[in-house]
């Protein structure tokens, strides 16, 4: 059993306390590189470094006041520094320590995404193989088609889960950028070596060009990858909810002692968690959405963006990571059910084996367009008076004129439909 999700560590990521360390360690970062420039002492950026704190309360408070939250930052901490404050924050603005903070942050969030990723991933590999030739009818536009393995369906979710992967990996290191510009991003009041030393010192590399903001199609590439990952889970959750409908029941979320399915009717066992991972993932595209809104901004800055991104960026990652959390849990603790695939596949009385009913009299020589006309009013009449397709092509003159009964019994093998699995898990790594 996967262990439960807790807001802790995600959560602790978007706490003041957090967010508030992050400005510190911009502020400091920049105190020290103007220091090796000679700009400012060195005993002064020593007694920055050593002495620079802050309370939470104690910024709320002066926020209260100011109403601007950087300034009563930044009053709060030269309460602790003293003298040496003065040399906080010089040339800069406070974009400078938001972004730059912000980015931080947001890294912090998606490698916490990108370990549940792989763990998901692991997860579903392990399914995949557990029911590598466990057979069950494919369907399309919801109807019987042709046979598939359950295996094949949770290899194609895990090559899946790889690409998001890779999204998650290209959007962190695109959001991973500092930005130490100052007021319009000229430099004009600070040296670029600032920017370069401090985003170093971060573990961020420089943004080539800014204004006074970090440019916000970084964080509309991060918040799509975050909707396109959870579009991804609600797909795999959907799919999950549909196998567990009582007339296919092939599948079934684990139902934990105790558990109750309805106020009304105590049979019930419902897909719950797919649900819950199915209606978040509308919240996480509503957020893209919003991020892609942000994008825009007037000349070198405008503030519409920032109240968007306080609710926007840690909601988004706190809802993925939980999503995840909950869909590792589904796919881990699955119950399957091969004796109800076998029972489906059966239904419509072996007509999922018609395409090898036509190609075979193809290959006899037949036209494709009288061949599919053979095969299709066998299986209508099939279907409508229930009886087995194989029955009545084996007393179909027309048909039976091209093969032979045993060609027909083979035609009928649903291992025949699962001859490559071995070569598409390969393809994906499995």
């Amino acid at each position: 059993m996967i262990e439960r999700y807790t807001l802790k560590e995600m959560g602790a990521i978007w706490a003041d306390e957090n967010r508030f360390r992050k400005w510190l360690d911009v502020e400091v970062a920049a105190c020290e590189a103007l220091a090796v420039l000679g700009k400012i002492p060195q005993e002064a950026f020593e007694a920055i470094r050593d002495k620079a704190d802050f309370n939470v309360q104690r910024i709320l408070e002066i926020e209260e006041v100011t109403k601007h939250d950087v300034l009563a930052f930044l009053t709060n901490v030269a309460e602790y520094v003293g003298e040496e404050s003065k040399y906080i924050h010089m040339g800069m603005t406070s974009s400078d320590v938001l972004d730059t903070a912000l980015s931080l942050q947001m890294r912090e969030a998606g490698e916490i995404i990108l370990q549940k990723l792989k763990k998901l991933r692991e997860v579903i590999g392990e399914r995949a193989i557990e029911h590598k030739y466990t057979v069950m009818v494919g369907r399309t536009h919801g109807i019987h088609a042709e046979p598939v393995t359950f295996g094949l369906k949770l290899a194609l979710w895990y090559d899946e889960v790889g690409r998001c992967i890779k999204r998650m990996n290209h959007a962190i290191d695109t959001i991973s950028v500092g930005a130490i510009s100052g007021a319009v991003g000229t430099f004009a009041q600070i040296d670029p070596f600032v920017e370069e030393y401090a985003c170093r010192k971060l573990g961020l590399r420089p943004a080539p060009i800014s204004t006074q903001v970090i440019q916000r199609d970084r964080h509309a590439e991060y918040m799509t990858t975050l909707a396109v990952i959870g579009s991804s889970l609600d797909k795999f959750a959907t799919e999950l909810r549909n196998l567990q409908r009582t007339d296919i029941h092939e599948v079934e979320e684990a139902f934990s002692k105790g558990q109750k399915g309805s106020s009304a009717m105590p049979h019930k066992k419902n897909p719950i968690t797919s649900e819950r991972v199915a209606g978040l993932a509308r919240v996480l595209r509503g957020n893209a959405l919003a991020a892609l809104e942000n994008v825009a901004l007037w000349h070198e800055r405008d503030i519409t963006h920032s109240s968007v991104e306080r609710v926007i960026i840690p909601d988004s990652t706190i809802l993925l990571d939980y999503m995840l959390t909950k869909m590792i849990d589904i796919v881990a603790n699955l119950n399957v059910f091969p004796e109800n695939m076998q029972k489906n596949l059966e239904k419509t009385l072996g007509l999922v084996n018609s395409q090898r009913v036509m190609l075979a009299l193809v290959d006899k020589g037949v036209l494709r367009e009288t061949a599919y006309h053979w095969v299709q009013r066998n299986a209508l009449k099939a279907w409508e008076v229930k009886r087995p397709f194989k029955e009545l092509v084996l007393e179909d003159s027309e048909i039976m004129g091209k093969l032979s009964p045993a060609e027909v019994e083979g035609l009928f093998d649903y291992d025949y439909h699962i001859k490559h699995v071995d070569t598409l898990f390969k393809r994906v790594g499995l």
